[in-house]
């Protein structure tokens, strides 16, 4: 994380962790990320969610689209990361529990 630690970065999460619901998710993140960036993050986070419930590398290139390196890249954060995915996944079971 210290790699990449910035006042710009800072500014930018304490303004995420300001948002309130999800349609001000929505109006931020549009303005702030393309299309195509915000599909490929919630896709990575899908793949997190069905590599969390056991599910195979097939199965889950052929739901999400992702590739075979994206979900081996997931895979890795989930095991070797920083604990971010995790952290939201063990939140979304409280949430749904």
């Amino acid at each position: 994380m210290d790699k990449i630690k910035s006042e710009d970065i800072d500014m930018l999460f304490s303004a995420i962790l300001s948002l309130k619901n999800v349609d001000e998710c929505y109006a931020f993140f549009t303005d702030v990320c393309t299309v195509k960036e915000l599909k490929e993050m919630a896709s990575r986070f899908a793949v997190a969610c069905m590599l969390e419930a056991g599910k195979i590398y097939t199965e889950i290139s052929q739901k999400t689209g992702a590739s075979t390196a994206t979900i081996s890249r997931v895979n890795k954060c989930l095991v070797y990361g920083s604990d971010g995915y995790r952290r939201m996944l063990d939140r979304l079971k409280e949430v749904h529990e």
